[in-house]
């Protein structure tokens, strides 16, 4: 190219890999287009960098120099800025499972956000970032996150696609994070220093030959781009429009060319030279080994002697994008490289990937089209990375940028999807910090249960980005200015006994004819308790659906003698009394005086005395019951509140007339003309034909037990009544 033709700007890129350094210097023509104006190759004269990692600054910069002054010297220009790439192979992957704990089995409803979620996804990163730091923890290395992506995601222990919307108590992801050494990002940077350059942008050697080898519009499909090297096979996967994954395999090129070196005796240089020509499928290709004998070899004996070698590699690939993906093969997969020309390398990966032969592809010359070289220079798949890095200088993305955060100024690689909460993480900012805390929850037995009760959902954390009020998932940008002050916790769970799903409020029991509603026990830890008290963590409680007789006794006022009945059986001071059991007794005049708790839906009865006087009696027994059991040794934490429904009764009343409201198959329906009712009488006031069978059997259940047509039915009962076939 004509010097005087060429641009003043100009972007100079260098791939500084394990065999050799390639610099590339151009200008973008167009959106689509890319001109190269000079190009320059120089191999490592000593193994002065390996696995993509610069062991001897000295010598790496020194071929560094020799590149830029023969570019230099194409160009007529002087060069001082130049981008460059780390490589895939020295990134580090993690990957951890994290959990998060919603709620009690037994209380699943509220519903699974998408700060939920990203909560989850940002303690699996933190995680990741321990992981690294307790295995590097006597290297004294820093680490940068470039990408993580979610593997699996789980429901109460059941992998599920995605979380938001759901309902449970229990959520969980599998994570892969990635992250970059420090001391990489230190090595290039004073390669490149020393040989005389400033580093105007960097990025990661798999995204920029994701800028050639696989268009933007197609990184919405679930593709794995490969680059073999030399030393390792650098990988990367991508998903929904960006990278989602990365890894690498040690093991690459350089693996084939060992087995060259055994196979004929030669030294790696030479093995190098064969290999290349068996590539170009020579028809005879001639060498001397270490001894000095000439030989000479052919591509068919070549690719026979490597094939095992091809084989191994191609299957550790094919492991590492399945691991990457989540457990299941990619869309399709692009080659780059100089190692993906090896004999039957496509073939083979296309095999283990279980992938039709047209879905795995080499990509070079036709992945170049849009690019112009100068006339002496091939098209090669060598050359998608250091292109790629060129055109990553124009996006400017993918770099590492500056930001502040709470006055601390911390550097952030820009993988193009940088948000306040990466920024946060970046400077030690407890990730609960960033989002609502709850209240310390309750958690108690509940009859041999464990049962738990959230805490209040406390404020988020205030986030201003330069001064503007913002959210975690906000972007930045470099230079930008975070303040963060830390979110609050809410107000601390707390239940009463009376609050339980378990807890009715009352039990009721039929003694001589009335209706007695006597307030329920709970016991909390071996005590009694009141539907007031206080539920503690630790508690165990136990809902006591029955009194003893003599409990009942003691909240009527009533002394016990012999041949009281209980469902028409004589029954001790111990007999458990459940809800609706019949209790009678007839003492002599004077110690059969009942205070008794009506329900308050019911009518206010007043029983009338034979000589026609009213004695009407204040306040509940519930204290004096309790009182009882206090001097029995059962203990009360906290004393029921006094009723003021209560009528004086007794065993030679006359009960009256009263309507009693129910419930029949969800239908309201009030009873009328009688004291007490059983369950027939409801055939008077609710339409159901028993006088032709319409199943094999009639069911009848009140309160959900089941029941006849005798069964006694009380205010405010649910009766079902119904033919089962």
């Amino acid at each position: 190219m004509d010097k005087g033709k060429i641009p003043e700007q100009l972007v100079f890129g260098l791939d500084i890999g394990t065999r050799s350094v390639v610099g590339t210097v151009g200008y973008k023509q167009s959106v689509d287009s890319f001109v190269v104006v000079a190009q320059s190759v120089r191999c490592h004269e000593t193994r002065a960098m390996m696995d993509g990692q610069i062991h001897d600054i000295a010598k790496v910069a020194g071929t560094i120099s020799e590149v830029r002054r023969e570019l230099e010297y194409q160009i007529g220009r002087k060069l001082t800025g130049v981008c460059i790439a780390a490589a895939g192979r020295v990134l580090k992957t993690v990957t951890v499972e994290v959990e998060e704990k919603l709620g009690d089995e037994n209380f699943q409803d509220e519903r699974i956000t998408a700060e939920t979620i990203h909560s989850l996804e940002m303690i699996g990163v933190e995680k990741a970032y321990e992981v690294i730091r307790q295995e590097t923890r006597d290297e004294n290395i820093s680490f940068y996150c470039v990408g993580y992506t979610v593997v699996h995601y789980y429901l109460n222990n059941n992998m599920i696609t995605n979380l938001e919307g759901h309902k449970g108590n229990r959520i969980a992801a599998q994570i892969l994070a990635t992250f970059l050494p420090q001391e990489v990002i230190d090595g290039l940077y004073a390669a490149t220093e020393k040989a005389g350059l400033e580093v105007d942008n960097l990025t990661l050697e798999p995204i920029a030959a994701i800028n050639v080898a696989i268009p933007e519009k197609f990184r919405l499909l679930n593709i794995a781009l490969v680059d073999v090297g030399a030393g390792t096979s650098d990988i990367c996967i991508t998903k929904e429009g960006t990278v989602v994954a990365y890894g690498m395999i040690p093991m690459a090129g350089d693996a084939v060319t060992d087995v060259i070196v055994q196979a004929h005796l030669v030294d790696f240089a030479t093995a190098e030279e064969i290999k290349i020509a068996a590539s170009m499928r020579r028809k005879v290709i001639n060498y001397r080994d270490i001894m000095g004998i000439a030989a000479q070899t052919t591509p068919e004996d070549v690719f026979a002697e490597t094939e095992e070698k091809v084989a191994q590699i191609t299957g550790l690939v094919a492991e590492k994008i399945l691991e990457l993906n989540g457990g299941k093969s990619v869309s399709a997969v692009f080659v780059v490289g100089g190692g993906g020309k090896l004999p039957d390398f496509v073939r083979m990966l296309a095999e283990c990937l279980k992938l039709p032969a047209e879905r795995v592809a080499l990509r070079g010359e036709e992945v170049l089209g849009a690019i112009t070289f100068p006339e002496d220079v091939k098209k090669d798949p060598m050359l998608v990375t250091p292109i790629g890095i060129c055109l990553n200088y124009y996006e400017q993305k993918n770099n590492f940028i500056f930001v502040q955060v709470n006055s601390e100024r911390v550097k952030l690689y820009d993988n193009s999807r940088l948000t306040i909460v990466d920024a946060a993480i970046s400077v030690g900012f407890p990730n609960d910090g960033l989002f609502p805390k709850r209240g310390t929850a309750l958690e108690f037995f509940i009859n041999g249960e464990k049962r738990m009760v959230r805490g209040e959902e406390g404020e988020a954390a205030n986030i201003l980005l330069n001064g503007r009020i913002a959210g975690i998932n906000t972007p930045i940008e470099a230079n930008d200015v975070i303040e963060i002050t830390a979110s609050t916790a809410g107000e601390a769970a707390h239940m009463m006994v009376g609050e339980l799903a378990e807890y009715k409020k009352s039990i009721e029991f039929l003694v001589n004819g009335k209706t007695i509603v006597c307030p329920k026990f709970a016991r909390a830890n071996g005590e009694l308790v009141s539907e007031y008290y206080d539920i503690q963590t630790g508690d165990c409680l136990e809902i006591q659906d029955f009194y003893t007789l003599r409990q009942l006794l003691d909240f009527m006022d009533v002394m016990y003698q012999d041949g009281i009945l209980v469902n028409h059986v004589p029954a001790g001071e111990d007999e458990k009394i459940y809800d609706k059991f019949s209790v009678d007794f007839d003492f002599s005049e004077g110690t059969n005086v009942i205070k008794a708790v009506v329900k308050e839906e019911e009518p206010q009865d007043v029983l009338k005395e034979e000589d026609g006087q009213q004695d009407v009696a204040e306040g509940t027994k519930a204290d004096a019951a309790i009182g009882n059991s206090q001097e029995e040794g059962d203990g009360i934490k906290q004393d029921a509140p006094e009723s003021e429904n209560t009528v004086l009764a007794g065993s030679g009343t006359v009960a009256q007339e009263r309507d009693l409201k129910i419930s029949v198959n969800s239908t309201p329906v009030v009873l009328k003309g009688k004291s007490e009712y059983r369950v027939v009488d409801i055939l008077d006031f609710y339409e159901f034909d028993v006088s032709t069978a319409h199943g094999n059997r009639v069911v009848i259940k009140v309160n959900g037990a089941p029941s006849g047509f005798s069964t006694r039915i009380a205010h405010g009962d649910f009766v079902e009544l119904y033919w089962e076939q």
